[in-house]
């Protein structure tokens, strides 16, 4: 039988050709990637999907892939004629069995790049295990097709060699948490999905009820109150691997569902929550990548990270650093800089060869945080500085200026003068993006942070009242619960974030324990006894009975597996992602109910309102 006359989608007349419905008493004895020198002369069985086929004339050549690599296997006339006939069939993502004795490649056609570089498997024997349609997209890491018709396709994307090497990488991780949390004696206990809303911050994922109808759950935006109550049942220590959901607006580090590494302890300080977080840490970057994080993580407060940074998740892999200059032009003849109500600089060592296009382009990029635009000043090889602003400045200013900044020949230093956290906002994303233009970040290296001393409070002038800076169970620094009712914006809360290469990737505190506490924080954040006795009248309940002192961390699994394989989205490393719009191109969720359904739950949809005739809103408008 030749090759055309077995071609995809016709009927099959010959049972050799048929898909098997079963193996047959096969059973696979190796994978895609465990074949090397040393069984050279073996018999095995290998099981996967068709990479690609060559057919030579004589000998027809396929790469069987698996999760975990590729082999080489040869189909010649000489050694297994029958097999080798049948062969003709086989094409490209077609799912076989095959068995066939393990020999050396021929001189000069090893394969450095491949685990199984060094030998072939020549084939005696083959099944069919199933076809396959021509896929929408090559199977293979160098694909260039769209996001989104990946996404629709997601189970043959991840077949991709790179995406299921990022799940194999993700499974390690989760393993290497486990076994490290459970050696300190923490127990993995699941909590509830379906819970109670308590919106604070970001929007709940409502659940209706079909047994109490009106009634909703909502799924959890963390397990916080349950684990916390897990303290208050002695429990002691907490983990959990758990999946999250937030209703917000979505971006490249965040998704609607999202799974975080929960812990929890009794009777701890943040030192000890901070070491055992540390050695969390360093154990995941050992046992996935064999990276040795250092033994002891550099601190910095809140405080310093957004006076230098502008962001309280700094990147500190470089060093280039926003500076106060605002004191150097009070009463100056500038007026733009001298009533500012916060005016810092940016140098930029060698930033003289920016183009005048590039810091247009600057200009535009920093006003997506606020900023009015971008004020500059390049000092040119002869010491002359360059400017549309320098004419404004006195000699002092000019020479306090370049004494604090360090300037030098060849630099050019960048200024916003703005409300505090715009002009922040504005210079710290400057920074990074400066960074990656000037090649000033390593972007093999590992920079992990302690950012502590954050505010307890921060004030919301959309709903003109103070919010908790994390969450509303976070206890204030020693001495300062007494404060927050005269200074609540002065308060500082002990809490810690843990951060990366400029992304954070946990954070935690301790805990508020007494249900006078929490009645006074719930105070301080403008909710009543009413509403508090609403919202979270449990937890206060449980703190009247013994509850312990506490506190935890909760690590973001997906931006941690991010940063260990380097991925550029938090949809490469989650196994079915959602789009920005928070939809799933492959289910086509969410989707419409039936009414049956919504009767069943007592729910009645508004319809949306039908738009007039065109004729009608033209005599309208």
């Amino acid at each position: 039988m030749t090759e055309q006359s077995i071609t995809q989608g016709e009927e099959r007349d010959y049972d050799e050709y048929r898909v098997i419905q079963d193996l047959g008493g096969w059973r696979r004895s190796h994978t895609c990637n465990q074949l090397t020198a040393a069984d050279i002369g073996s018999e095995v069985t290998l099981m996967g999907w068709v990479q690609f086929r060559r057919d030579h004339g004589g000998l027809i050549f396929i790469d069987l892939r698996d999760r975990e690599g590729l082999t080489q296997c040869v189909f010649s006339p000489e050694v297994a004629p029958e097999a080798h006939e049948r062969a003709h069939a086989i094409r490209v993502e077609y799912v076989v069995a095959l068995k066939g004795v393990v020999r050396a490649r021929p001189e000069g056609m090893a394969n450095p790049g491949m685990a199984t570089g060094e030998v072939e498997i020549y084939a005696n024997e083959w099944k069919l295990l199933n076809t396959s349609d021509t896929p929408p997209f090559p199977i293979e890491d160098r694909v260039d097709a769209a996001e989104m018709l990946r996404l629709k396709y997601r189970y043959l994307d991840l077949r991709r060699p790179r995406l299921a090497k990022n799940f194999i990488l993700r499974n390690k991780a989760a393993q290497a948490a486990r076994r490290y949390l459970d050696s300190l004696g923490f127990l993995e206990i699941e909590t509830p999905v379906l819970t109670k809303s308590t919106p604070e911050g970001a929007r709940d994922f409502l659940v209706p009820s079909r047994l109490s109808q009106g009634m909703f759950y909502a799924l959890p935006q963390s397990p916080q109150i349950f684990k916390q109550l897990l303290m208050v049942a002695g429990l002691d220590r907490y983990f959990q691997i758990v999946k999250c959901f937030r209703d917000e607006d979505l971006r490249a580090d965040r998704q609607p569902e999202f799974t975080q590494i929960d812990i929890e302890m009794s009777f701890p300080d943040e030192e000890q929550i901070m070491g055992m977080a540390e050695g969390l840490v360093r154990t995941l970057f050992k046992e996935t990548i064999g990276a040795a994080l250092p033994e002891a993580f550099p601190r910095m407060t809140y405080r310093q990270a957004m006076d230098e940074y502008g962001s309280d998740k700094p990147d500190i892999r470089f060093e280039l650093k926003l500076v106060d200059v605002k004191d150097i032009f009070a009463g100056g003849g500038f007026k733009v800089f001298a009533a500012a109500p916060c005016l810092k600089a940016l140098r930029v060592a060698g930033g003289l060869e920016l183009s005048r296009k590039e810091i247009d382009d600057y200009t535009e990029f920093v006003k997506i945080y606020g900023a009015q635009g971008l004020a500059w000043i390049k000092v040119k090889e002869d010491g002359e500085w360059q400017s549309p602003i320098v004419k404004f400045f006195s000699e002092d200013e000019k020479k306090a200026l370049a004494e604090r900044l360090g300037m030098q020949n060849g630099d050019i230093v960048f200024f916003q003068a703005a409300p505090e956290d715009v002009a922040n906002a504005a210079l710290g994303n400057l920074r990074l993006k400066l960074g990656e233009r000037f090649g000033l970040i390593d972007e093999k290296a590992f920079a992990p942070l302690w950012v502590t001393d954050f505010p307890l409070l921060e004030y919301d002038p959309e709903d003109k009242r103070w919010v908790a800076k994390h969450h509303p169970f976070t206890s204030p620094q020693p001495g300062q619960m007494e404060t927050i009712a005269s200074d609540p914006g002065g308060a500082l809360a002990r809490a810690y974030d843990l951060v990366l290469n400029g992304s954070e990737i946990g954070g935690g505190s301790i805990r508020i324990h007494t249900p006078a506490a929490q009645k006074a924080m719930f105070q301080a954040l403008g909710i009543g006894d009413e509403e508090a006795e609403e919202k979270f009248g449990f937890l206060i309940e449980a703190l009247k009975f013994g509850a312990p002192p506490h506190g935890g961390i909760a690590f973001g699994l997906d931006r941690i597996i991010m940063i260990l394989t380097g991925a550029k989205s938090i949809r490469d490393v989650i196994a079915f992602p959602k789009t920005q719009k928070a939809t799933c191109l492959m289910t086509e969720a969410p989707n419409v109910v039936g009414k049956k359904q919504l009767r069943e739950l007592g729910i009645q949809l508004r319809e949306k309102p039908a738009e007039a005739p065109a004729e009608q809103q033209k005599s309208e408008a």
